[in-house]
């Protein structure tokens, strides 16, 4: 009986690996663990990212994979990544600078396999689900370590409810997920699933009081709106707004007055800028602005293929200014703080063109009515504004959350629309 099980235990084991359906099942079992991961660790989920893409060869389907790439909502990612590669070619950087800001570029690579995938996959909601629970664990582990600082595993430096990473990328999350939930929230309530939409409602504040007695970052503060008004105009209507906007307001207003740390938050804003124009001082705003100035005059002088990949923190060094206390002008960097300036100092208008066309494209692919046309959505939009802040597609931790989110979302969508075409073909 014992090597009858052990026979049967390995050819069932045979019978998976020579099965494309069971390898399609792991590659989103791993998809699942890169999203869980993402929000915790860093290492985790690039090596669930690894192995998922390890499980996505051994049945891909050359030949129709081949053919998706003709798209361009895959296209326009692979351009930017080869325009970094023969970027390389006219910088006047060390060949190890220039290597080295490809890097970020290179995530853009796995888009077009997710959109693939997911375009097969029936269980792209899976990995929505995964992100959406995990950031809900970190929002707890926040909370605790708001109350004891000695559980975070961030000490250096320490930052007040962050447990992992930094506030920058927890506001991130958490703004994504909160705002996320309108679209199923709005759903249910018209289905008079009141409970679930409840629950759902909680969850969703959660994060928000989280972001606001907690920790939120000056990014979050100005996109948070922005996304909530996009989901409004598409979703509710003239008058469901008006008397949203009005509670919005009015909860606006509470928080203002109860949370100390939101309105340090947001006097930050007057108080850098008002230093940096009055005395030239390296606050948060300041540098900023400083990074994007000197950014626009290297623009200037390189303005269509910009100076070359990895070209920025050399000449950030040259027109850096002698060294001063706390100056400003005299700070060096390699990342201007802008996606659309980063790429222009290294690519210019060609690489402002490609940029904005990725933008566009998976914006369009977005426009149709369903939860993974919401998500999808709502991942670009979060990505194009605050963007304007930093270089979001680039970094590790956003660029990850718009890859996995265009890329899941993206083929989930394309996935509905051929089914709604072979039904109509059946039809007809």
């Amino acid at each position: 009986m014992t090597v009858l099980a052990r026979e049967t235990t390995g050819e069932m084991l045979l019978r998976r690996l020579r099965s494309p359906a069971a390898w399609r099942e792991t590659v989103d079992i791993f998809a699942v663990l890169t999203a869980a991961s993402l929000p915790w660790s860093t290492s985790l989920a690039g090596i669930f990212n690894a192995l998922m893409l390890l499980c996505m060869v051994p049945f891909l389907d050359v030949r129709a994979f081949l053919e998706s790439l003709k798209r361009p909502i895959c296209a326009a990612p692979i351009a930017l990544v080869l325009l970094a590669l023969v970027g390389t070619l006219w910088s006047d950087a060390t060949w190890g600078a220039r290597f080295y800001a490809v890097n970020p570029t290179v995530k853009l690579l796995m888009l077009p396999l997710l959109l693939y995938h997911f375009e097969r996959s029936p269980r792209g909601h899976w990995i929505f689900i995964a992100f959406l629970v995990s950031c809900a664990l970190l929002s707890v582990m926040s909370w605790l370590v708001a109350f004891y600082p000695n559980l975070a595993l961030k000490t250096d430096p320490p930052e007040r409810g962050v447990f992992v990473k930094n506030y920058i990328d927890q506001s991130q999350e958490f703004a994504l997920c909160a705002v996320a939930l309108a679209y199923p929230i709005v759903t249910l309530l018209r289905e008079k699933r009141y409970w679930l939409a409840g629950l759902l409602t909680a969850l969703a504040l959660s994060f928000f009081v989280n972001m606001t007695f907690v920790v939120v970052s000056r990014t979050a503060l100005v996109t948070i709106p922005i996304m909530l008004g996009v989901f409004a105009l598409l979703h509710l209507k003239w008058r469901s707004i008006a008397i949203i906007s009005a509670a919005l307001l009015a909860g606006a207003v509470l928080a203002w007055q109860a949370s100390p740390q939101l309105r340090h938050t947001a006097e930050r804003f007057t108080n850098d800028y008002a230093r940096y124009v009055e005395r030239g001082e390296a606050t948060s705003i300041g540098l900023r602005l400083e990074f994007w100035r000197k950014s626009l005059s290297f623009l200037a002088e390189a303005p269509i293929m910009g100076h070359g990949t990895g070209s920025t923190r050399g000449l950030f060094e040259r027109a850096a200014a002698p060294a001063g206390q706390n100056r400003a002008s005299a700070e060096v960097i390699g990342n201007p703080h802008n996606q659309t300036l980063n790429v222009a100092v290294q690519w210019g208008a060609i690489g402002i063109l490609i940029l904005y066309a990725i933008w566009i494209l998976h914006l369009l692919l977005f426009r149709g009515d369903g939860l993974a046309n919401w998500i999808g959505l709502l991942v670009v939009v979060q990505n194009v504004f605050t963007s304007l802040f930093n270089s979001h597609l680039f970094d590790f931790h956003e660029g990850w959350m718009y890859v996995i989110g265009v890329g899941v979302a993206g083929g989930m969508v394309i996935r509905a629309q051929r089914g709604r075409a072979k039904m109509g073909e059946a039809g007809s």
